[in-house]
């Protein structure tokens, strides 16, 4: 694989998107890039509007979905490692923005419900995600944006099904 530059000055005069094609894992890369290009921007803006770091939201927004979550289960949910769901877990029982119910045969385990306010906090925190996703995917028309997400479903579950 031959370099593109051979120099830092000279990068800065180099299409730095090349790398979208000529690296080895393109559609690996390019996944990556996108999912970055949505989750670095929306997580520091979540971050500094409401204080939450991405362990956080994303038990907020695991825990909006189903009616009752162990951490375990967020973990294998967001492919998140589980300390950093275990600390959200600790930060978000204290803000009141969920519950936790210790199992009473194991008492390592806890059920997990998000709260009412949890909930709210979610709904405004989702609309952050949500228009940076639409941001990013404006350059597809409908049908290809159709068409995505219907390809990306289909390798999530197949990913999901890989990974158990």
């Amino acid at each position: 694989m031959q370099k593109t530059t051979t120099a830092h000055s000279t990068a800065r005069q180099t299409d730095l998107t090349e790398i979208f094609d000529t690296i080895e894992y393109p559609d690996a890369y390019r996944i990556t890039y996108l999912a970055n290009s949505i989750v670095f921007p929306t997580y520091a803006a979540i971050k500094r509007d409401f204080g939450l770091v991405r362990a956080e939201y994303i038990l907020l927004a695991c825990l909006s979905h189903y009616d009752e979550l162990t951490a375990r289960d967020v973990a294998q949910i967001s492919m998140r490692p589980r300390n950093t769901i275990s600390r959200a877990v600790h930060r978000m029982v204290a803000e009141q923005l969920i519950e936790r119910r210790h199992n009473r045969v194991d008492k390592r385990e806890a059920s997990l419900t998000i709260t009412k306010k949890g909930q709210r906090l979610h709904e405004r925190i989702a609309a952050y995600l949500t228009q940076r996703q639409e941001d990013v995917f404006a350059g597809l028309n409908a049908q290809e944006r159709q068409e995505l997400s219907k390809l990306l479903r289909k390798t999530a579950l197949h990913t999901a099904a890989l990974n158990q």
